[in-house]
């Protein structure tokens, strides 16, 4: 990716690395600090370039955002970006099931396509896909792991019975 510049983050769910691109756009959010994971050996840390998304995160951990204004460019097929485009609709605090993606971007029979979709989105909290959760309202996979579904769940305050079975707590 030319001339792209990557910062970290600290955040309640562990440090959160942010990945811009020439124009400024977030085009990752990794959870971690390992930088060979993201194959971004040719971009730079540059806080600078990424202080627009630092803010607006530390804002949502600091429940004084509630919808992220960010320029994106998330790289993925049409469908997974038709996918990542329900997803970001999705309103604060609350949840959305695979079935009821899946309604909206071709019928039931794509579940298990959004399902892969989801799990492929290189921008998570931002395109919030910890707001999908199985269709018993379940908590089902996610990058950063099922802890940190809940902690963000529990932070914009949605209400599901399975929060309370997961460990880590945002207060």
């Amino acid at each position: 990716m030319l001339n792209a510049a990557w910062d970290l983050v600290e955040s309640p769910v562990g440090p959160l690395m942010t990945v811009v691109d020439g124009e400024g756009r977030l085009v990752r959010v990794w959870f971690g600090n390992d930088r060979a994971g993201l194959g971004m050996r040719a971009a730079e840390r540059n806080a600078a370039r990424c202080t627009e998304v630092a803010r607006q995160l530390r804002e949502y951990f600091a429940r004084q955002r509630t919808e992220f204004d960010l320029r994106v460019a998330p790289a993925g097929s049409p469908f997974q970006q038709q996918v990542w485009r329900q997803v970001a609709g999705i309103p604060y605090g609350e949840t959305r099931s695979y079935g009821e993606i899946a309604a909206w971007v071709g019928g039931a029979a794509v579940a298990r396509a959004v399902g892969l979709a989801n799990g492929a989105n290189p921008i998570p909290i931002v395109i919030p896909c910890h707001r999908v959760v199985g269709a018993d309202g379940s908590l089902v996979g996610y990058g950063g792991g099922l802890a940190v579904k809940a902690a963000l769940l529990r932070l914009e305050g949605a209400r599901l019975a399975s929060l309370g079975q997961l460990p880590l707590d945002l207060g």
